[in-house]
């Protein structure tokens, strides 16, 4: 098993900055690619962002690409998502994942309980 505890949302004004954090514990953290998920009000979970085991890979969706930076410390046990420019409809709860496959589409095998951002215009 692995447990995800994310932290560091909150409500941001439009044009604002947030980082977040998700500390793994439980199995090696560098067996497992690192991703951020999405929730917005209404709507189904999408993908974010994605860093492979190393770091040395990243991928991100095309709404956050460019404002968005997906990083980890395998020292740390931690991913983090750095969140700059942010617009209101980047509002939602952000989930971080772990994928132990190393390559195809990212499929999680752990989710974390979640952490609330809110962006105001």
């Amino acid at each position: 098993q692995v447990q995800l505890v994310e932290s560091g949302g909150g409500l941001v004004q439009a044009g604002g900055s947030l980082r977040l954090s998700c500390a793994a514990s439980g199995r090696p953290f560098n067996n497992y690619r690192m991703g951020w998920f999405r929730q917005p009000p209404g709507k189904e979970r999408e993908f974010v962002a994605a860093i492979s085991r190393g770091g040395g890979s990243t991928r991100y969706a095309d709404s956050v690409a460019g404002r968005f930076t997906i990083s980890r410390d395998n020292a740390k046990n931690t991913v983090y998502l750095q969140m700059n420019s942010l617009k209101p409809e980047d509002t939602a709860i952000y989930y971080c994942a772990a994928d132990s496959r190393v390559i195809g589409d990212f499929s999680a095998d752990y989710w974390g309980q979640g952490t609330q951002v809110t962006v105001s215009s």
